[in-house]
């Protein structure tokens, strides 16, 4: 983690690629206390297609109906 003063951190923003480049996390204090912590953004997480999920899911061999039926039966 790079710590950085608010000084430096004001000097930096002009070019903050440049700043941040080599850092994974920084950390900016005044007068030795931390007032701000600067993450890295997270990438999005991809989400899958509908089709794409429903095609990875087994399919039921037995209808729903039945399955409902017989657990209704079995409760009386």
């Amino acid at each position: 983690m790079k710590t950085l003063t608010i000084r430096e951190a004001r000097r930096g923003l002009s070019h903050p690629e440049q700043m941040f480049a080599d850092a994974n996390e920084v950390l900016v204090v005044c007068r030795g206390e931390p007032v701000a912590r600067i993450l890295p953004v997270q990438s999005k997480m991809r989400v899958r297609s509908l089709a794409a999920f429903r095609a990875s899911q087994p399919m039921q061999s037995i209808p729903s109906e039945v399955l409902i039926r017989k657990d209704r039966d079995a409760r009386d």
